[in-house]
């Protein structure tokens, strides 16, 4: 990847050389395609792995999502785990949402969405949001981020955030109830990462 090219943006110039990678998901072994120009394409990053060992489990039904899906371990276990939910996986990152959509058809996968946060339809609210949020976006644009789609909970919906410990987790959490009115807990700390759960007071 050059200097210019993140993982958030939208359309990596970096080679799309694919690549297939076996990881644990939903409590299974399975095979998913990777690609460079992607956040963490060569296994599942210890802050999303820290986040799946400790999320509930998704709702059973309703609107589920993903925000900054990646090649989709967060999504693909929403799904997996919550086969009569619709899951929305939601990225920037064309590859990203590409990668996605072909490891959803790779595993079976028939309730999962992967598309752009402006094709997420306006009066769409959600259950559950499970995000490793991308932290080095920078402040402003991650509030903004932040801001939109944790809005979008159902009453009683709930959202699960990782973000390290030294990358402001503590003052992500007070920022979040201070700005949205709503109660912010740490539901864990392991390997140097917070996760965050948002629900209404």
């Amino acid at each position: 990847m050059s200097e210019q090219d993140h993982y958030f943006t939208a359309r990596p110039a970096s080679p799309d050389e694919r690549r297939l990678l076996r990881v644990h998901l939903a409590g299974r072994e399975v095979e998913v395609e990777t690609a460079g120009g992607i956040f963490s394409p060569d296994h599942v990053d210890l802050g999303t792995r820290v986040l799946l060992e400790h999320v509930p489990e998704p709702p059973a039904t309703g609107d589920l999502l993903d925000l900054g899906c990646g090649w989709g371990p967060i999504a693909l276990t929403m799904a997996l785990e919550a086969p009569s939910a619709r899951v929305w996986a939601v990225d920037v990152n064309e590859r990203a949402l590409d990668l996605v959509r072909r490891n959803a058809e790779r595993l079976g996968v028939t309730n999962l969405t992967a598309v752009r946060p402006e094709e997420v339809p306006e009066d769409t609210t959600f259950a559950a949001l499970w995000s490793n949020p991308p932290i080095r976006v920078g402040k402003a644009a991650l509030h903004e981020m932040l801001t939109h789609w944790l809005r979008r909970l159902t009453p009683g919906g709930e959202a699960h955030l990782v973000v390290g410990k030294n990358l402001g987790a503590d003052s992500l959490q007070r920022w979040i109830a201070a700005e949205l009115g709503v109660t912010v807990e740490r539901t864990a700390s392991a390997k140097g990462f917070r996760v965050l759960a948002v629900r209404d007071r």
